[in-house]
């Protein structure tokens, strides 16, 4: 029977306390890096870079990891 807390996180090459904390990581680097998008709207001269970094930080931080057959 499949297993919906373990089979992911398996399939990426980690346990699940690994794949949670690398999720809720993304998540709130991503939330930061939303809030400073939105923030450069307003204000261009401010956050000009934030968003293409931590992209391209991420990309690589998780392109690494084991690929579970796209």
């Amino acid at each position: 029977m499949p297993n919906p807390f373990t089979d992911h996180p398996r399939s990426v090459g980690e346990s699940y306390g690994q794949h949670f904390a690398t999720s809720w990581g993304v998540g709130l680097t991503l939330l930061g890096a939303g809030l400073a998008c939105l923030v450069h709207g307003l204000i261009p001269a401010l956050f000009q870079t934030t968003g293409s970094r931590t992209i391209f930080r991420l990309n690589a931080r998780l392109t690494g990891r084991k690929a579970e057959g796209v």
